[in-house]
C-alpha cells in the first residue's frame, strides 16, 4: 500500500512532499516524491489520559468514535469499573479492547478504592498491583490520587509505587493543587506526571520540578485556557488528553479540537503535534507508531494544519476509518456488573433538624474543585429541604453495593427548578448520587436507578426518563451513535428542569470524588478534602 501526501516530519520540524509504503502493518518506506495531493500525514492523536467508562461506550465502541477524530492510541485507567469490580473489570477493559483494531493502553488501578471514607465495589491491593503489573498488556500505574498516603509514607501505597519501579513502568499522578515541599516529595516518590493543574503558576512549578503536565478539556473538567500558554515553551514535557468525556461530546471531537484550538492562537503546529502525538508515545513506551521508517502504520490523513479534519485514520496499516464511516465493527460482550441495593422511602431522604446555618458544596462551572460554603437552612415540618428560590438543592449518596442509609448534603449552583437528576456514575465508587427540589423527587429518581441497576435519569412531575447502563452500572452496551443521542436527550431534559450547567450529569458525578477538595459527599458523609476527613453538615445543632 502507498500513501501520499504532504508528509509532516514533527521532530525536523519539515513538511515535505512524499509517499509512504505499507507492508504487513509496517512502514517500510518514506520517500520525497513530487504529486499534486494536498492533504497532510501526519501520526495518529494519542489521549495521554482517559476513563473510558467515561463515554458510556465498552472500549470497543469508544474505539468506533475515536478513529473518526484521528485517534489511534489511548492511555487509559480502567479505575472506574475497578472500583464496581475489581480485578475482573480491569480484564474486561483488556480482552474487549482487543477485539478491535485500536491501541488501547490500560494502567493498573492505584487507588480503589480511591480512600477509605467510601463504600466501593472491589478492593486492588499491592499484591493485585503486583500481577496485573506483570502483564504486558499493563503500560503503567494509573493515578495516584492518595496523594495524602504519599506524603504520609502509607504501606500500601507505597509498595504500589514500589511495584511499579520494579517493573520499569511509568507512575501517573493526581495531585490538584499541591505545591513546594508537599509536591517535591510527591515526585521524589517516583510520580511523572500530573492532569490537575488548575492554575498556571501550579503547572509550571510542576513542570520545573521534573513532572510532564496534561492539558485537559474533557466535559466537565477543562484547564486548556489556564495552560496553553505553558506549550510553547514546555512543549517536550506536556500532552493532551480529555480525562472523562461523555459520548455527545466524543462525537463532536476529541484531542482533534485540543490542536485546533491551540494552532488557532498561534501556538507552532510542530509543538501542538509533539503534545499530541509523539509525547505520550515516549514517555509510556507506547506500541505506536510516529511515522518513521520500520514503524506500525498509525498515522492519519487530515485535510490541514489548522481544523485537523480526518480524511483517513490507519492503525497498523489498516484502514479505521475512510473519511465517511468508521470501518471498525461491533463486537459481542457480557454485561458483568455488581448491583445490590433496594428501593428507598421518602423518609429515607428527610434531614431532621433546627439548625439556621448548613455547610454546602458550590460546584464550579469547568471545574472538579468545589468551595464550601455557608448558608441559611430552609425547614419544612423539622425537615432541612431545598432551597430552589436560593438554588440550593439537597443531594445524597446511596451506597448501590449494599442496603444503608443514605447520606445527604445541600449543593448549589445546579439550577433545578422542578424534578431530580440521578446517576450510578458517581466517580470514584459509582455509588448512587442524585441532586433534586424535594425529598419525593430524589426518591424517585435514585429508584429509578436502583430498579435498573444502573444508568443515568431525570424526573419531572409529568415524565421520567432513563439511559440504562447495564455494564456495571457505568456503560452502556450499546453503541456510541446510540448511546449519544439517548445522553443528549437526557441532558436536554435535565436543562429543561432549569440546570445552567454545560455538562449537569458529569459535574453530578464529581460531587462524590473526594480526592478534590474541598467539600464532596460520599455514601458514609459529608466530607472535607482538603483537610482529608468528615465533616458536619450543620453548624452547632445535631441532625439525625
Amino acid at each position: 500500500m502507498k500513501i501520499k501526501g504532504n508528509i509532516v516530519d514533527i521532530l525536523n520540524k519539515r513538511i515535505f512532499k512524499g509517499e509512504i509504503t505499507v507492508e504487513n502493518g509496517k512502514i517500510i518506506a518514506i520517500s520525497e516524491k513530487e504529486h499534486e495531493v494536498n492533504h497532510y500525514i501526519i501520526p495518529g492523536f494519542i489521549d495521554a489520559h482517559i476513563h473510558i467508562e467515561s463515554s458510556m461506550l465498552v472500549p470497543s465502541e469508544f474505539a468506533k468514535i475515536a478513529v473518526k477524530h484521528g485517534t489511534v492510541s489511548t492511555v487509559s485507567d480502567p479505575h472506574e469499573i475497578a472500583n464496581v469490580l475489581g480485578v475482573p473489570g480491569v480484564e474486561f477493559m483488556i480482552e474487549n479492547g482487543k477485539q478491535v483494531p485500536f491501541k488501547f493502553n490500560f494502567g493498573a488501578p492505584s487507588c480503589v478504592p480511591a480512600t477509605s471514607f467510601e463504600s466501593a465495589g472491589a478492593l486492588i491491593d499491592s499484591d493485585d498491583i503486583k500481577k496485573l503489573l506483570e502483564n504486558p498488556d499493563i503500560k503503567y500505574l494509573a493515578e495516584m490520587m492518595n496523594y495524602p498516603g504519599v506524603l504520609f509514607d502509607d504501606d500500601e501505597v507505597m509498595k504500589k509505587i514500589s511495584w511499579a519501579k520494579y517493573f520499569k513502568k511509568p507512575i501517573d499522578g493526581h495531585a490538584p493543587g499541591l505545591r513546594g515541599s508537599e509536591v517535591r516529595k510527591y515526585i521524589n516518590a517516583g510520580i511523572s506526571t500530573d492532569h490537575e493543574c488548575f492554575t498556571l503558576e501550579e503547572a509550571l512549578e510542576k513542570l520545573q520540578k521534573g513532572m510532564k503536565i496534561l492539558i485537559r478539556e474533557g466535559s466537565a473538567a477543562k484547564n486548556f485556557e489556564a495552560l496553553i500558554d505553558l506549550l510553547p515553551e514546555h512543549y517536550e514535557n506536556m500532552m493532551f488528553c480529555s480525562d472523562d468525556k461523555h459520548p455527545d461530546d466524543l462525537i463532536l471531537g476529541h484531542i482533534n479540537q485540543l490542536c485546533a484550538r491551540a494552532v488557532a492562537i498561534g501556538v507552532d503546529v510542530y509543538r501542538v503535534l509533539q503534545a499530541a502525538c509523539v509525547n505520550p508515545v515516549k514517555h509510556y513506551n507506547l506500541d505506536v507508531g510516529l511515522l518513521k521508517k520500520g514503524d506500525h502504520a498509525d498515522f492519519i490523513v487530515v485535510e490541514d494544519l489548522k481544523q485537523f479534519k480526518t480524511l483517513q485514520t490507519f492503525i497498523n496499516g489498516e484502514l479505521v476509518f475512510d473519511g465517511s464511516e468508521s470501518l471498525i465493527k461491533s463486537v459481542a460482550f457480557k454485561n458483568p456488573n455488581n448491583f445490590d441495593c433496594k428501593s428507598k422511602r421518602i423518609e429515607d431522604f428527610e434531614i431532621t433538624s433546627s439548625a439556621k446555618k448548613i455547610r454546602v458544596i458550590e460546584a464550579l462551572e469547568g471545574q472538579l474543585v468545589t468551595n464550601e460554603l455557608i448558608e441559611e437552612t430552609l425547614i419544612e415540618n423539622g425537615n432541612l429541604v431545598s432551597n430552589i428560590k436560593d438554588d440550593i438543592l439537597k443531594m445524597t449518596v446511596v451506597n448501590r453495593y449494599d442496603d444503608s442509609k443514605p447520606a445527604l448534603a445541600f449543593i448549589k449552583n445546579f439550577g433545578l427548578k422542578e424534578g431530580a437528576i440521578a446517576s450510578s456514575v458517581g466517580h470514584d465508587s459509582h455509588n448512587i448520587i442524585a441532586v433534586g427540589v424535594s425529598d419525593e423527587a430524589i426518591c424517585q429518581a435514585v429508584n429509578l436507578i436502583i430498579e435498573h441497576k444502573g444508568g443515568i435519569c431525570a424526573v419531572s412531575h409529568s415524565e421520567e426518563k432513563i439511559v440504562p447502563l447495564p455494564v456495571a452500572g457505568i456503560m452502556s452496551d450499546k453503541d456510541g451513535e446510540t448511546i449519544a443521542k439517548a445522553y443528549a436527550s437526557i441532558d436536554k431534559m435535565a436543562k429543561t428542569l432549569g440546570s445552567k450547567l454545560y455538562a449537569p450529569y458529569m459535574t453530578l458525578s464529581f460531587m462524590a470524588l473526594l480526592v478534590i477538595p474541598s467539600l464532596k459527599l460520599s455514601d458514609k458523609g459529608l466530607f472535607n478534602g482538603k483537610d482529608f476527613k468528615f465533616t458536619p453538615l450543620t453548624l452547632n445543632h445535631k441532625s439525625k
